[in-house]
């Protein structure tokens, strides 16, 4: 399916179309981590995933921040399909050891702890080499528009 016609599935107004992405994939990027991605997005479409994080130190110079605009993002399945069209309802940044309880939990994986949350990003940023422990992470809530 296209995004056009996903777009047109869920009723949503094309020009608050913002980015199509996969978790644990770049942006418009190629997907590279379809095993996690499928994971990661069926924890969004069970209901138990509302958050995620990046590394600040990801983001290019010129690569705006996700923002509360009232615009949507596509979410793909590792086949690069669209699954579900999300809107940004929080976003902050946090030292990593700073991020909350609250936010590992909306994160939904495994026991949604913060101790799980903890190392399995620190693992995950210090395979892409971001991570430090004074780092700063970029914590986003979204709500689900639409899935399929």
């Amino acid at each position: 399916m296209t995004y056009e016609d996903f777009i047109k599935e869920a009723g949503l107004a094309r020009e608050n179309f913002r980015w199509a992405w996969a978790f644990c994939n770049e942006v418009d990027g190629p997907i590279t981590e379809p095993e996690l991605a499928d994971k990661l997005l069926d924890l969004v479409l069970e209901g138990k995933k509302s958050a995620t994080a990046s590394a600040v130190a990801e983001y290019g110079e010129d690569e705006p921040f996700p923002s509360v605009d009232g615009k949507f993002d596509i979410l793909l399945d590792g086949k690069g399909q669209p699954r579900a069209a999300i809107t940004t309802s929080k976003v902050y940044v946090r030292n990593f050891f700073d991020v909350s309880a609250e936010h590992a939990f909306k994160e939904g994986e495994v026991d949604q702890s913060l101790d799980y949350w903890r190392k399995v990003h620190q693992d995950f940023w210090s395979d892409l080499k971001v991570y430090s422990p004074n780092m700063e992470v970029l914590c986003e809530e979204f709500e689900v528009l639409y899935q399929n």
